[in-house]
């Protein structure tokens, strides 16, 4: 079988408690899979898809790197929670083999070697965008922030909003710790809502509409604002849904009217999934790869990574994509409203 395909690999949380917020990354692989091998073949051969599990943890996924390494593959696709597709890049990069990630923005990711690459701006850009967003779009001048210690996405996007909002002529009143699996956050809240300050910077995932739930009915009245982390299904259903006002950054929205764009929403028959741009961004990942084997003429790995790196203007559901010498691409940042816990598309924020 692996004669007759050209094999590629996805490293995902299948199982954790990462599943279901990741889950529209596993199906968007699994989309652009489908759609590249609808349009005929590369090279004379079909795209394999090989699924790991990388349990939700950093261990778990350098594990299942070591697995895809082992596997006759010729790139990877994944992760998506930035601490998880570093423990990946490490292996791929030592064996070679090239790695995009679609939605992991932490920028220390393409720094571990040329085989790394990713369909996603990076958390210095977001932060930047956010803070500008609180302090020219809401006149917000004071702000608290909740960071997660156990994820390097949290910590870097808190860190990168905290200096931009401060040389903005904002002030940061407090930053608040926790951790993954926390479910009580009421009293930092309290301490918070004693602060008074004007918007809650919430750098995490789906916890973060936890959070937000807690704070409403902790009487803290501050606007939430939150990084790419925030949008899929699970963060509405633990609390996102309960906002009257928040904002938050975003690669993409099903309500850009670009062709390429239209055309996936149609097609796409996960509904949900448009909610957030991790389908996408997935989905982009895997045709962008499809595009380098040809562009190579060969599955071999090394050919593949340089045509990944001379990758300039290829058109994707969610804009348009050229590598810098890092490995990262240039491209807009959406701002999305919640309202009355429903989000919208709000605009698109050039680099």
């Amino acid at each position: 079988m692996a004669e007759e395909t050209i094999r590629i690999a996805s490293i995902y949380p299948h199982t954790g408690i990462a599943a279901e917020a990741n889950a529209p990354s596993i199906r968007g692989v699994r989309f652009g899979v489908q759609e590249v091998n609808s349009r005929g073949s590369i090279l004379g051969k079909k795209l394999e898809l090989i699924e790991f599990d990388n349990i939700s943890t950093p261990i778990g996924s350098k594990v299942a790197a070591v697995k895809a390494v082992n596997s006759n593959l010729t790139a990877i696709i994944g992760c998506a929670w930035s601490s998880n597709s570093i423990a990946v890049a490490r292996v791929a990069q030592v064996s070679k083999i090239p790695m995009i990630t679609n939605i992991s923005t932490n920028p220390d990711l393409t720094k571990i070697g040329d085989y790394i690459f990713r369909v996603c701006f990076t958390d210095p850009f977001q932060g930047l965008v956010m803070a500008r967003f609180a302090r020219e779009d809401l006149n917000a001048e004071t702000a608290v922030i909740f960071i997660d210690i156990t994820s390097d996405y949290s910590m870097g996007l808190a860190e990168e909003f905290q200096k931009n909002f401060h040389n903005m002529g904002g002030k940061i009143l407090q930053d608040f710790h926790y951790r993954k699996k926390q479910e009580n956050f009421l009293f930092s809240i309290e301490q918070a809502r004693n602060l008074t300050p004007d918007v809650i910077f919430l750098p995490g995932h789906y916890e973060a509409g936890h959070i937000i739930g807690e704070a409403l009915k902790g009487g803290l009245t501050a606007i939430p604002l939150g990084g790419d982390g925030w949008g899929p299904e699970v963060f509405f259903q633990m609390g996102g849904r309960n906002s009257k006002e928040g904002y938050y950054s975003n690669h993409w929205s099903k309500d850009i009217k670009s062709e390429l764009s239209r055309d996936f929403v149609k097609n796409y028959v996960q509904t949900n999934d448009l909610n957030h741009s991790s389908a996408a961004l997935a989905y982009d990942a895997v045709l962008l790869l499809a595009d380098a084997i040809r562009r190579a003429g060969s599955a071999d790995r090394a050919r593949v990574r340089d045509a990944l790196a001379e990758t300039v203007n290829f058109e994707g559901v969610t804009g348009r994509i050229s590598f810098d010498k890092q490995g990262d691409p240039v491209k807009s940042a959406v701002i999305m409203k919640i309202s009355s816990g429903v989000s919208y598309y709000l605009k698109s924020i050039q680099p």
